[in-house]
């Protein structure tokens, strides 16, 4: 991987900075912690999914840590007129269903890593489903980009922005004016995978081990012990965690 740094953010990402950072901060408080974790350049960040302004969160502290975030998101979201424009302006990376398309996704992915730049994944694919909103079953696409491309892997949890906007809420509670903490969390030791081939096993243990370390990134900011068990989107409820068999 290139020690580069040539992911400066564009013209519309800086304009768009501008605005957005001063006023999430004049509508919710924040407490960051764990900062310094971040690489300077060249990684990956995984993130707990609550609401749909989290990301405005998870963007601020990575821009404001001096990298340039790139979200890999729905390419649905693309395909809306005026937001597919703005996305595309703030250099953010489509990913579709189809599987060729989602790897040519993964390939862009991996060329702004190795120009420097931050690629900000939600593991769970979408906001999470669990009912007492704890990070749930995670997919393998960020296992698979860190496997790829030897990326260091960075979880960022966060609680609280669903105080501002509650999931699938439409209008946001700015009075009393919320508050938010966010932890970076430790880098996800995915040094034995790297060393073999990509196998199925492999994935899955890259997969358990993000889902681990975003389960207990949420659990030391609410200060509870996370459930047993994790949920699963497919089958809405709560089933164990990843039984893996070696292959």
């Amino acid at each position: 991987m290139t020690s580069r740094r040539d992911d400066a953010p564009s013209l519309g990402f800086r304009t768009a900075a501008a605005v957005v950072r001063p006023a999430l901060n004049l509508v919710i408080g924040k407490q960051w912690d764990g900062l310094d974790r971040l690489p300077r350049q060249g990684y990956i960040v995984v993130a707990n999914h609550v609401t749909e302004i989290d990301p405005l969160a998870v963007a601020h502290a990575v821009y404001s840590s001096g990298s340039t975030p790139h979200f890999l998101a729905k390419d649905a979201l693309f395909r809306a007129p005026a937001l597919g424009s703005l996305l595309r302006r703030l250099q953010q990376i489509p990913v579709a269903r189809d599987q060729r398309d989602a790897q040519s996704s993964l390939t862009v992915a991996g060329e702004v890593i190795a120009q420097g730049g931050a690629i900000i994944i939600y593991p769970e694919g979408t906001l999470t489903r669990d009912p007492q909103l704890w990070p749930m079953r995670a997919k393998t696409g960020a296992a698979r980009l860190a496997l790829t491309t030897g990326a260091p892997v960075v979880p960022i949890t966060h609680w609280g922005v669903q105080d501002l906007l509650a999931p699938y809420g439409r209008v946001p509670t700015v009075l009393p004016r919320p508050r938010y903490r966010l932890l970076v969390g430790d880098e996800v030791d995915l040094s034995d995978l790297r060393e073999g081939p990509m196998t199925r096993t492999a994935l899955a243990r890259a997969t358990e081990r993000i889902e681990d370390a975003l389960t207990a990134g949420v659990a030391e900011l609410r200060g509870e012990e996370p459930p047993e068990l994790i949920w699963d989107r497919a089958l809405r409820q709560r089933v164990p965690r990843r039984q893996i068999e070696e292959s």
